[in-house]
């Protein structure tokens, strides 16, 4: 939301400190996920296929190379816990959008839109029905994403989007009196779009029906490095090698295995809080009985949805990037965002003055600079990756495990022969040029969210380059 709504409706700053005493660092997700522990790598061992990351893109590889071919030996190797980084932490928004929305992918890949939209509708359902067919626990609510306009300027944008049976335009009185919030002067409600779900009952349950179709999965297993060996592969752990004839890397936000990747994305932060449960009083007060997702269209957008038991999940607005592009646990105690992010709310949801927060926390999100994932092969074509997913990979990362399980078996598929999996974005310039314009980028489009969306000569010379963002 730009903050020029909120500096007109300035949240009390009491409230502010009231709803932020007693916050515990904790992921919500994550306490009532179900864990099983998986033992880690302890002699070297072989493989058809070795999966590296245990997230949401490692986890659907692995699963879709077993439904592929149920007689493949796969292993999957993760450094930490599975769905311990973003694959545990993230919104639960799992969007159909495989280019971080339609107006970025358009601006790139035009002549592919058409397909790409609709295998991201077809990837989405997808996911639902792989969801049925395992009866997977991940609190699946299929409510759709509603785009908010907190400026005259965007619901003037929102209202000139096409209207179909899946999209709803919803004007100032009309989404107002769905979900309650001063801030909102219209909505375009994706009513197909998107699928809520527990993020990290999600990883859970996706390591559970890929263990039980016969995927060997080691975790606390760093891997060191990736070697060619013959027409395979050896990857290399502190507790044994798994010699393989094909790899995947799905290492997502953390350094990339193949050293010509590592200025292909950045880590940037994202901070999220989740309220406490909600009275019935309170949530009458704020309506949002359909459930949806919320999201608004600024560059420093939100995004917000409920829980099964009534709380609010908030987060977005700042993405924090660390000189270095390091990721490491102290980033993620930033209490400036968090107060700011409880402003926000309040602001947004003023009959909620009052309430506490009870958890908060924030996490590294690879980003790259055509903020949707990008793909590619190595040594002679037996290691196969995906990277850059941006923070809209929930959905996405079950497409890139098609690619990349395309990619190596060389398959000329539809997939494969879209540019978006053909061609690389650019990449990231080193420190200190990286540090010094991903944060020129960022005060620009800050400036762009208080001047109606104008953007400034950077902002405008980075689109003609394609490195522009418009999601």
């Amino acid at each position: 939301m730009p903050s020029t709504v909120f500096e007109r409706r300035p949240a009390p700053a009491a409230a502010v400190a009231h709803a932020l005493s007693g916050t515990a660092s904790r992921v919500l997700w994550q306490e009532d996920a179900p864990r099983e522990e998986h033992p880690a790598l302890t002699a070297d061992t072989t493989a058809d296929l070795v999966v590296v990351g245990g997230g949401y893109h490692g986890l659907w590889t692995a699963l879709l190379a077993k439904e592929r071919d149920p007689g493949r030996r796969v292993v999957l190797l993760e450094a930490n816990r599975i769905g311990w980084a973003a694959s545990g932490r993230n919104g639960g928004f799992c969007e159909a959008s495989l280019t971080h929305g339609y107006d970025n992918g358009f601006r790139r890949w035009p002549e592919d839109m058409p397909a790409l939209e609709r295998m991201g509708a077809e990837n989405l359902d997808e996911i639902a029905a792989t969801v049925e067919r395992y009866g997977m626990d991940v609190d699946l609510e299929r409510t759709g994403v509603i785009k908010i306009a907190t400026e005259e300027y965007q619901r003037r944008q929102l209202q000139q989007a096409p209207s179909d049976d899946r999209h709803v335009f919803l004007d100032g009185p009309d989404l107002r009196a769905e979900i309650a919030s001063p801030t909102y002067a219209a909505g375009l409600w994706d009513r197909d779009g998107n699928i809520l779900v527990q993020p990290a009952k999600l990883a859970a349950a996706l390591a559970r029906t890929a263990a039980g179709l016969g995927v060997e999965i080691h975790e606390r297993s760093l891997v060191r490095g990736v070697e060619r060996q013959g027409d395979g592969v050896s990857v290399v752990t502190d507790g044994g090698t798994v010699r393989a004839r094909q790899a995947v890397l799905a290492t997502n936000v953390f350094p990339s295995l193949l050293r010509r990747n590592r200025l292909m994305t950045v880590p940037v932060y994202d901070y999220v809080l989740a309220t406490e449960p909600l009275s019935a009083q309170q949530r009458r007060a704020i309506g949002w009985q359909g459930r949806q997702g919320l999201a608004d269209i600024a560059n420093q957008f939100h995004y917000y949805r409920q829980t099964a038991d009534h709380r609010i999940v908030f987060g977005g607005y700042d993405a924090i990037y660390h000189y270095g592009g390091r990721v490491r646990p102290e980033y993620e105690e930033r209490p400036a965002s968090f107060r700011r992010l409880a402003e926000h709310f309040l602001t947004t949801f003023p009959q909620l003055e009052g309430i506490r927060f009870t958890h908060r926390w924030a996490g590294a999100i690879d980003s790259c600079s055509r903020f949707c994932a990008f793909y590619g092969t190595s040594h002679g074509g037996a290691v196969a990756y995906a990277a850059g997913f941006t923070g809209l990979g929930v959905a996405a990362t079950r497409f890139a495990g098609n690619v990349v399980l395309d990619l190596l078996d060389g398959a000329d598929t539809e997939r494969t022969r879209l540019r978006m999996v053909r061609e690389k974005p650019i990449p990231f310039p080193p420190e200190p040029a990286a540090s010094v314009g991903i944060n020129a980028v960022r005060w620009s489009m800050d400036r762009a969210d208080h001047r109606e969306g104008r953007r400034n000569l950077l902002l405008r010379t980075l689109d003609a380059l394609g490195m522009g963002f418009d999601s």
